[in-house]
């Protein structure tokens, strides 16, 4: 695999678009070419619209407003080095904090969770244990109310490195 910059691993986080993928759709313009799109949850029966946009593989959970839906609500994925669990992080009690779910994920053997649910965004990369939240592409509820995302990038090192974006 050709590395561009030294990324030879792009992925895009995404949760909480609750039906309206417009914003979506935009990110994955100002993007280009992704290796993995993960979706923690809130989809409301789009599914099908969330993958076949992506041009790449797409890994979904289901979140607490995904009613009908056949997905998981936790999944483990081998991204690289690194032994990854996404959720939509609700059963978690993730509104009240993290701790739970994240002593949850170092039982369990993980590097990094991944979970939604809140709208705020979050990046909380500790010695035990990293900790992902894109916010929200429909319904941000931090502080400047900007839709927000995360890329993940695996370097040449095979390290992860992570950046949050807000679309304007």
């Amino acid at each position: 695999m050709t590395a561009v910059r030294g990324v030879i691993m792009k992925i895009l986080i995404v949760s909480d678009t609750h039906r309206k993928n417009e914003n979506y759709m935009k990110v994955l313009q100002k993007v280009g070419k992704l290796d993995l799109v993960i979706h923690l949850g809130d989809i409301e029966g789009s599914e099908y619209t969330i993958q076949e946009a992506a041009g790449c593989p797409v890994e979904m959970v289901a979140g607490n407003n995904d009613f009908f839906s056949n997905l998981p609500s936790e999944k483990t994925l081998q991204i690289g080095n690194y032994c990854v669990m996404i959720t939509h992080g609700h059963r978690y009690y993730i509104s009240m904090g993290s701790e739970m779910l994240k002593k949850e994920a170092i039982a369990q053997g993980i590097d990094i969770v991944m979970y939604g649910h809140t709208h705020k965004p979050v990046i909380d990369i500790s010695d035990s244990i990293i900790a992902i939240n894109p916010g929200s592409l429909s319904y941000p509820r931090q502080e400047n109310r900007k839709p927000s995302y995360i890329i993940m990038d695996i370097n040449a090192a095979g390290k992860a490195e992570f950046t949050l974006h807000y679309i304007d």
